[in-house]
């Protein structure tokens, strides 16, 4: 199985490293920001830097859009997973596209209601994974299967 890891810098990033037991073994690649920790912990990594910030910011929204369809077709991933944040977002919808299977693990940090990248996605999310028992409560789709950290 081909993986595609996409996550921003920061929280979202240390979230979808210490998942390494669902991704390693697997052939796989990263899709995240340029900065000292991803440089870092992705050392040896295939990865693709993507722009930022993405807060938003129509213009990198755009850029990462079409970074989106020309990495997800050269590449071909089986799965997409991400932690988020907004970069995921082109991704995820072009992965639907394409058939892809979409894992959204939607940041610990959100108890009682999705981020906007989670609202974005979560229509398109094959798999849409909560941290908190409360969050799946509201959201049919969601589901709880303990936390990442």
């Amino acid at each position: 199985m081909k993986i595609c890891l996409i996550c921003s810098a920061g929280g979202h990033f240390i979230e979808l490293h210490s998942l390494n037991s669902v991704w390693r073994g697997h052939s796989r690649f990263w899709v995240t920001f340029n900065k000292e920790d991803t440089q870092y912990l992705l050392s040896g990594e295939k990865k693709y830097w993507a722009f930022a910030p993405t807060n938003r910011n129509l213009k990198n929204f755009l850029r990462n859009f079409f970074l989106a369809a020309k990495i997800l077709i050269r590449e071909k991933p089986d799965a997409i997973i991400s932690t988020g944040a907004g970069v995921a977002v082109p991704f995820f919808y072009f992965g639907w596209l394409m058939g892809r299977r979409t894992i959204y693990i939607e940041s610990l940090t959100r108890v009682t209601d999705l981020s906007l990248t989670g609202r974005l996605v979560y229509p398109v999310a094959r798999y849409f994974l909560v941290q908190w028992p409360e969050l799946a409560r509201l959201y049919p789709r969601a589901r709880f299967k303990g936390q990442v950290l």
